[in-house]
């Protein structure tokens, strides 16, 4: 690939989900590091990403945010490692269902985690025990969503399962954790951790 990429994060924020992905494409990239409320917000980016907020990508002249699609784009740029399944195939429906379904389970968690829940009639996560028993129910004894071998939504829905987890905003179901742990021992993964969690580290005194 002769396009540039350039990815827009903070080591401490979603963007830790598209790095995981970046990282199974195994495709070049160039990371930019912004801080919250300063770099973020300033005009530059603000160009990039009108809302402020990371993580996004920019692939020569295309931006793309949000993790789903992100994530989504970068699976199409390396067909050969088989991130999405073909389209047209029988898998490509549950592909999109749970990579999707990431967008109701976060708001569900912020809201409770806020106090804030609405309505389940109102609220497009509905109830919790629903939308809990869903996902659990597709998770249950299964190592892939999509198919039968990883994709970008094994990887969407064990980053978030697992985020929430570690923060204790999601109930820790078996199969919960088995199918978060399960993703989260990859290479890819492991890399991409280790990265992001250097950039967390201070820089060594200099002298």
């Amino acid at each position: 690939m002769s396009t540039r990429l350039t990815f827009y994060t903070h080591p401490m924020s979603r963007g830790r989900v598209v790095r995981w992905m970046l990282e199974e494409t195994g495709l070049p990239y160039e990371t930019v590091l912004l801080d919250y409320d300063t770099s973020m917000k300033a005009p530059d980016y603000r160009a990039i990403n009108p809302m402020g907020k990371v993580p996004a990508i920019r692939h020569g002249d295309t931006v793309v945010t949000e993790n789903a699609a992100i994530c989504m784009y970068l699976a199409e740029l390396v067909p050969g490692k088989s991130l999405a399944p073909p389209a047209g195939s029988p898998e490509r429906g549950p592909y999109y269902r749970w990579i999707s379904f990431m967008g109701p389970l976060e708001q569900l968690l912020v809201a409770k985690f806020t106090g804030k829940l609405a309505e389940p009639k109102m609220a497009g996560y509905g109830s919790e025990a629903d939308l809990l028993d869903t996902l659990e129910g597709a998770l249950q004894g299964r190592e892939h969503l999509a198919g039968d071998h990883f994709s970008a939504a094994d990887l969407l829905v064990a980053a978030y399962v697992g985020w929430y987890l570690q923060f204790k905003l999601l109930e820790p179901r078996p199969e919960f954790v088995r199918f978060a742990e399960l993703h989260a021992r990859r290479p890819a993964a492991a890399r991409a951790r280790a990265i992001d969690d250097a950039l967390l580290q201070p820089p060594a005194n200099q002298g």
